[in-house]
C-alpha cells in the first residue's frame, strides 16, 4: 500500500472518530476532524488534499462556533448562570464514569438541576431550567454534528477525486 492510501484510511477512522466524539463530548470531535483533514493534505500534495481541508475545516470550524454561540445564546436567554453551567458540567464528568454513554447527558441534566433548585428555591422552575438546557446542549450538539458530516463528505468526494485522477 502506499503512504497515501494508508494516511486516507487512517484520515476516515480520525472522522468517524471525531463524529463519535460530537456526539459523546468525551473527545474533541471537531478538533480530531481538521487534524485528520490537515494530515491528509501534507500527505497527498495536491489541490484535492488542499481544497478538502480548506472546506473541511472552515465547516468543522463553522460548526465548532455555531454549536458555542447557538448554546450559549440559548443558555442565556434562560438566564442560567456560569455557576449552574460549572455544576452542570461537573456532573456530566461524574455521569460518563457512573453511567457508561448516557451519562453524560444524565450527569449534566442532575447537576443542573440541583444546582437551579438551590438557587430558584423551586422545582419547577428548576425543572423547566434543566431541560432548556438540555434541548440548548442537544441543538449545539445537532449543528456541530451536521457540520462534521458536511466535512467528512468533502473529505468522501476529495479522496475520491484524487484516486481517481491520481
Amino acid at each position: 500500500m502506499t503512504a497515501e492510501i494508508i494516511v486516507t484510511l487512517i484520515t476516515a477512522a480520525l472522522l468517524v472518530v471525531g463524529c463519535l466524539g460530537i456526539i459523546v463530548p468525551v473527545l474533541p470531535g471537531s478538533i480530531l476532524i481538521v487534524v485528520g483533514l490537515l494530515v491528509w493534505a501534507l500527505t497527498v500534495q495536491a489541490v484535492e488534499g488542499w481544497t478538502v481541508l480548506g472546506i473541511g475545516s472552515a465547516l468543522a470550524i463553522a460548526g465548532m462556533a455555531a454549536s458555542a454561540v447557538l448554546t450559549g445564546t440559548r443558555l442565556k436567554r434562560r438566564q442560567i448562570p456560569n455557576r449552574s453551567l460549572i455544576y452542570a458540567a461537573a456532573g456530566a464528568v461524574v455521569g460518563l464514569f457512573v453511567i457508561p454513554v448516557v451519562g453524560i447527558f444524565v450527569g449534566f441534566f442532575v447537576g443542573l438541576l440541583l444546582s437551579e433548585t438551590a438557587r430558584q428555591r423551586d422545582l419547577r422552575a428548576a425543572l423547566d431550567s434543566s431541560w432548556a438546557g438540555l434541548k440548548a446542549a442537544g441543538l449545539g450538539i445537532v449543528v456541530e454534528f451536521a457540520c462534521a458530516l458536511a466535512a467528512s463528505t468533502v473529505f468522501v468526494l476529495g479522496a475520491l477525486v484524487f484516486f481517481t485522477t491520481a
